[in-house]
C-alpha cells in the first residue's frame, strides 16, 4: 500500500498511532526540532520544560525527574507507534525529521503531533533507527539527563519499553483483525533491539519485554510498577527523594 498523505491506515491502530497531516493550524506549535534545540534562550518556546512541569502538575507529583520520565517514555510511544504503525501497514514510515513534525505540549494524552508534510521513506529497521533514535530520542534524552538529571540509561529503558508496547499494541490489533501485521512487527521490533542504544535497555522476547531500569511510575500518587519494570515491588523512597 502506497503512503498516502494522511496517513489514514494508522486510525485503525487507535490513538496513539493517530498522526495529524491535514489541516495546517493558524498557529502551529513548535517543531521538535526547535524544543530540542532549547537553551535557555528565549529563541524558541521551551516546549520541554513547559511539558515536564504540565505531567507534574497532572499527576500530582514534585520530583520533575519523574514527570521528565513519564513525559518521555510517553512522546517515544508515540514515534514508535507511527513509524511501526506505518511499517506494518504501509511498507514504507513518513520522514519524521524534527524540523517537519510539529508538537503541542499542552495537549492530554496522547501527545498531540502534526507533520507539516509526508516524504516517504524505506520502513527497513535502520531507516526507522535513523528516524526516530537518531533524529528523536538522542536529542530528547541529552535535554532531560542535563536539565533534570534523569539517568540516561533509565530514559533509554523508557524509549526500549515503548518500543516493546507500540509492537504489542500492533499485534493485539492484528490478531482481531486476522492480518499478519502483529508478526511483522515484533520482527521490526527485534531488530531494532539490536540498535546500540537499545540492545542494553533489556530483553525482547515473543513480544515480551524485560527491562533493566524502572521509568519511576512508583513515585506517582497511586502509581506502581509496570509490567516490564526490573523490580518486582516498588521500592521505597527515600527520606526527601520527592523533591528531587
Amino acid at each position: 500500500m502506497d503512503l498516502d498523505p494522511d496517513l489514514t491506515a494508522l486510525g485503525r491502530l487507535g490513538g496513539f498511532f493517530v498522526l495529524r497531516t491535514a489541516g495546517a493550524p493558524a498557529d502551529p506549535p513548535p517543531t521538535l526540532a526547535q524544543a530540542y534545540a532549547h537553551r535557555g534562550e528565549e529563541v524558541y518556546p521551551d516546549s520541554i520544560t513547559f511539558r515536564v512541569r504540565t505531567v507534574a502538575d497532572r499527576l500530582g507529583v514534585s520530583a520533575l525527574r519523574v514527570s521528565a520520565s513519564i513525559a518521555q517514555q510517553a512522546l517515544a510511544a508515540r514515534l514508535w507507534s507511527v513509524a511501526l504503525g506505518c511499517a506494518v501497514l504501509y511498507g514504507r514510515v513518513p520522514d519524521l525529521d524534527p524540523r517537519l513534525l510539529h508538537w503541542d505540549p499542552a495537549a492530554s494524552a496522547p501527545d498531540d503531533l502534526w507533520l507539516a508534510e509526508t516524504r516517504p521513506r524505506p520502513a527497513d529497521a535502520a531507516t526507522v533507527a535513523d528516524l526516530v533514535v537518531r533524529g528523536h530520542l538522542e536529542p530528547l534524552t541529552a535535554a532531560l539527563h542535563a536539565r533534570y538529571g534523569v539517568a540516561e540509561g533509565l530514559l533509554w529503558g523508557n524509549a526500549g519499553s515503548a518500543l516493546a508496547g507500540a509492537a504489542r499494541e500492533v499485534d493485539r490489533w492484528a490478531r482481531g483483525a486476522g492480518t499478519d501485521a502483529g508478526t511483522r512487527a515484533r520482527a521490526l521490533a527485534a531488530e531494532l533491539f539490536t540498535h546500540p542504544r537499545l540492545a542494553p535497555t533489556g530483553t525482547f522476547t515473543g513480544g515480551a519485554f524485560r527491562r533493566r531500569s524502572c521509568c519511576l511510575y512508583y513515585r506517582v500518587p497511586g502509581g506502581g510498577i509496570c509490567g516490564d519494570c526490573c523490580f518486582t515491588r516498588a521500592p521505597r523512597s527515600s527520606p526527601g527523594a520527592a523533591s528531587g
